[in-house]
């Protein structure tokens, strides 16, 4: 359906607000707020449609991927720094692990789990495929007239990645020295290499998926000039996004953390 439109927005809200949460709360009781926005964010979202079992029926059955991908989300909502402190959520609060699908009388996977479960959905880009069926089945037949564009820090634990000049030895060694440009025109005969080609004039010869393999994603060191004019460095990636007039995001990019914002405003779309 077409959730852009005001009646149908209120129609779904009045489903979940007197259906689906008086039925949690005699099941579950009490609700906090921050819960029942996990609720409306996962009743939204629905990513469980987008994970599928790949058990064979040999070994060990792996833990519920859809009740993973639940948890993953509450966690973001819940602003939740580690997977282990959701864990330690899930453990002690009923109200969480059956919002998430976990049955209360089993007991919570462990942390290498998650961490299996993560792997998997990074690799098939499950994130993007949900904000994709998102953007297209509530905004596909909308014109967006103006897009709001920035980039956000994402600190990450852990380091940043080493430049191309260190060894495999551990220790750094010093750059090799660039032969020196002659100046004046080059003699008859003389082949010089050609001129850099910018970042930004390259990418508009290539198509999205050209440009976007080209940028870089490893986590390294970043600068930016805060809301009050102040330089803020970080260690960790830079989230670009593309944000609508009502406040949707459109387009996401995470790039290394020094890479210019100049540079994601190209790919997106």
């Amino acid at each position: 359906m077409n959730a852009t439109e005001r009646d149908l927005i209120m129609q779904r809200w009045n489903v979940i607000q007197h259906e689906l949460l008086p039925e949690l709360r005699h099941d579950v009781g009490t609700l906090t707020p921050k819960l029942e926005r996990v609720i409306h964010t996962l009743e939204w979202i629905r990513i469980e449609e987008f994970v599928t079992s790949t058990w064979c029926g040999i070994g060990r059955p792996p833990s519920e991927r859809a009740w993973l991908a639940n948890a993953f989300v509450a966690k973001a909502v819940l602003g939740l720094a580690t997977t282990a402190g959701l864990i330690e959520r899930l453990a002690i609060d009923r109200a969480l692990r059956r919002i998430c699908g976990f049955p209360l009388c089993k007991k919570v996977p462990s942390e290498s789990t998650f961490s299996r479960a993560f792997s998997e959905f990074a690799e098939c880009r499950l994130p993007e495929r949900v904000h994709e069926a998102l953007i297209k089945t509530h905004l596909g037949g909308e014109l967006i007239g103006h897009l709001s564009r920035d980039g956000t820090a994402i600190h990450a634990r852990e380091r940043p990645a080493r430049s191309k000049d260190a060894d495999t030895a551990g220790e750094t060694t010093a750059p090799a020295a660039r032969p020196r440009k002659k100046r004046g025109r080059p003699a008859r005969g003389e082949a010089r290499p050609t001129a850099k080609v910018a970042p930004l004039e390259r990418q508009r010869q290539q198509t999205l998926a050209q440009m976007l393999a080209d940028m870089p994603t490893r986590c390294d060191r970043g600068t930016k000039c805060n809301a009050q004019g102040y330089k803020a460095s970080w260690n960790g990636y830079k989230l670009h996004l593309d944000t609508a007039d009502c406040g949707v995001p459109i387009a996401a990019l995470l790039s290394s953390a020094s890479m210019h914002d100049s540079r994601a405003a190209i790919p997106s779309p």
